[in-house]
């Protein structure tokens, strides 16, 4: 996202409550998440505004949050609506198109203002969450996949994350330890979790290790893995100007498809002492521990 600035009214005419409605609901019926017997709906919606557009709205947020939620159950409604052709044929099928349902009891919306005053005017952030249930047959378990959709002028955008909750439980012992210095000075961070994000992070970016440096570092630049079986580090880039291990680029570790950001598995192993370059800007010294 570009650099905050002051625009004008022709610019970033102010986007209408009703829209920011519709917007949401969009992303619900974009990211919905088909199962064996039913068909889950992302519950929770967070929406982040610029502080002007907040400022502007946030007398009527109440109301807002009630009738944001009463469109996403009257979509809800709609997709579940099947015509008569379909119930016709539906005679015929033994699998019929499973029921499209809120993922938890009730919808959860908020709306909030950029707290990092990254956002311009009309630019608009929604970060939306659907917990999955756990697949034990498979060796899955629960896990949390978040959708990021940015309605930045006449451009939208779309980055898909999911985690493994298991990978985040915190380990008893330092597993490894990265060193490096940014814009606030000279750091080490001790790697206590298999799965550690770096980046600048912001809003709708929640990094372990946040990078204070230019843009040239993505909000999401990488992510450490650990394999909790070998014990094994991997490195997966996820920005946009690269990521280099011991001065050599890794591949990129998400595909772009229809302007969706999603991760694509793709990941390099770490040797047991390593130097990770983002944008070539920053560089981080890892070292595992034994």
């Amino acid at each position: 996202m570009s650099s905050p600035r002051v625009s004008s009214a022709s610019e970033a005419p102010r986007r209408p409550a009703r829209d920011i409605i519709e917007a949401v609901v969009d992303n619900m019926r974009k990211n919905l998440e088909p199962l064996k017997y039913s068909t889950l709906a992302p519950s929770r919606y967070i929406v982040y505004l610029h502080a002007a557009e907040f400022a502007r709205l946030e007398g009527i947020v109440p109301i807002l949050r009630e009738q944001t939620s009463r469109a996403l159950t009257d979509e809800l409604q709609k997709l579940n609506q099947r015509s008569r052709v379909r119930r016709w044929a539906e005679r015929w099928r033994r699998d019929p198109d499973p029921e499209i349902r809120n993922a938890a009891a009730d919808w959860q919306v908020e709306f909030l203002a950029d707290p990092d005053g990254d956002m311009n005017e009309g630019d608009l952030l929604i970060d939306s969450e659907l917990i999955l249930p756990a697949s034990p047959d498979l060796g899955v378990g629960e896990r949390t996949r978040r959708i990021t959709t940015i309605h930045a002028g006449q451009h939208t955008s779309t980055r898909e994350h999911t985690l493994n909750r298991k990978e985040t439980a915190p380990a008893p012992a330092i597993l490894a330890r990265l060193e490096y210095d940014d814009d606030a000075g000279h750091h080490v961070y001790d790697v206590l979790k298999d799965s550690v994000t770096i980046g600048r992070g912001g809003v709708a970016y929640a990094v372990d290790i946040r990078i204070a440096s230019s843009p040239d570092v993505s909000r999401e630049h990488a992510r450490l893995r650990r394999d909790a079986a070998t014990g094994r580090f991997f490195l997966i880039d996820l920005s946009s100007l690269g990521t280099t291990l011991n001065g050599r680029h890794v591949p990129s570790g998400y595909d772009d498809v229809d302007g969706a950001k999603r991760e694509n598995g793709t990941e390099t192993a770490l040797p047991d002492t390593a130097t990770i370059g983002l944008a070539d800007t920053i560089f981080l010294q890892f070292g595992m521990k034994r």
